[in-house]
């Protein structure tokens, strides 16, 4: 787990997951003292039509954006990691995060308890 991975995509029923535009970008961490962030943000840009965003604008640069913080924990029986989420741009979110994960080749596929949606990371080089 350890290191910086890249974002490759979100696919649900193998299918890329729409809204985050053509060429999404991320990136999550894990270091070895169990702290770890993840950012993804989609390929778009937003124009404000002054210096600073409308309520508007503030809400489209932030759809589909992903970004938070806080340490993990892995529990290798059950395949699985938990991000306990310390800050997070999504309000309302729930703290924990449970991710069963595999690793294939140089990408980590996390993947959410119970859910069709597979996120995909490549470990950077």
């Amino acid at each position: 787990f350890f290191g910086a991975w890249r974002y490759v995509g979100t696919w649900i029923d193998g299918k890329p997951r729409a809204g985050r535009g053509a060429n999404p970008k991320g990136m999550i961490y894990y270091d070895p003292s169990g702290a770890m962030a993840a950012q993804i943000a989609p390929d778009r840009h937003v124009k404000m039509a002054g210096p600073e965003p409308t309520p508007e604008e503030a809400k489209a640069a932030f759809a589909d954006y992903v970004a938070y913080f806080g340490t993990y924990t892995i529990d290798e029986r059950a395949g699985t990691v938990t991000h306990h989420r310390q800050g997070n741009v999504q309000p309302g979110d729930r703290p924990d995060l449970v991710r069963s994960y595999e690793f294939v080749g140089d990408r980590l596929i996390l993947r959410p308890v119970g859910s069709k949606q597979e996120v995909v990371w490549e470990r950077f080089k």
